[in-house]
């Protein structure tokens, strides 16, 4: 009788521990392109926090700690690439190029691109709302990749994951930016919204005649959104829609 007891109560038990998460590391490996050592920091990767309630673990265990360092290592090598990449831009270019290649939209497409979200840790809540898709998970996932594997095996390793899986497409990133038209994008979000059309407002101009710089400022229902600086109004325009449609999650 007693015998029975114990095995029911560590039945019990063994049935209110987490389960181990199931990830297929030698597929994620392929994916990564990486043979990294620790599975554990690549579990925390992909742990989205709507998962924490299902493994029992506390908010510092998603991935939103390695996040932060990814985004610090991914704009350490990003900023390199672009510094010896162009030698004759000035900073300010190089600071547009770089919230590209850094910013959601990207790092959310080659997430996708991968099949990164197959691997997502989610709640069922998180999953049935698209999650797996969601830009905003792809793109973190993507930055705490990068975390994990520069504390898996350094920064060399973490600059060749970047340079093979971001900045490999550099140039087609360029290429799409300049036919993208930041400006029908926030219109067309913000009547689908009903919140009318954006309002642009030139707030300076700088330089000679020869060489003007514009600032423009994009508002919304009187509420500043963003601002762009270039040499001529449009493309100042569509720098500032993009930093409101990125300031609206947008992108």
């Amino acid at each position: 009788m007693l015998h029975w007891l114990r095995q029911q109560v560590q039945k019990v038990f063994s049935n209110s521990k987490p389960r181990a998460p199931r990830i297929d590391f030698d597929a994620l490996r392929e994916t990564l392109a990486y043979d990294f050592k620790n599975e554990a920091l690549f579990v925390q990767a992909l742990k989205h926090r709507s998962y924490l309630p299902i493994s029992q673990e506390q908010r510092i265990d998603s991935n939103e700690r390695l996040e932060l360092l990814g985004d610090a290592v991914l704009g350490l090598v990003v900023v390199e690439f672009l510094f010896r990449r162009y030698p004759n831009k000035e900073e300010g270019e190089l600071t547009n190029m770089k919230s590209l290649v850094v910013s959601r939209r990207i790092l959310a497409k080659i997430s996708r691109t991968m099949r990164l979200g197959k691997y997502f840790l989610l709640s069922a809540a998180e999953e049935k709302s698209g999650g797996r898709n969601r830009a905003s998970i792809n793109s973190d996932a993507i930055e705490a990749v990068i975390s994990a594997i520069y504390l898996d095996g350094g920064l060399e390793s973490a600059r060749q994951f970047i340079h093979d899986k971001i900045l490999a497409t550099f140039e087609d990133m360029i290429q799409d930016e300049r036919h993208t038209n930041f400006k029908s994008m926030l219109l067309e979000y913000s009547q689908s919204q009903n919140l009318g059309s954006p309002s642009y407002y030139v707030q300076s101009v700088e330089g000679p005649d020869h060489e003007r710089i514009f600032t423009i400022e994009v508002r919304l229902q009187d509420d500043m959104l963003g601002f762009g600086t270039a040499n001529s109004k449009k493309h100042a325009e569509q720098l500032a829609a993009r930093q409101a449609l990125k300031s609206l999650y947008i992108i």
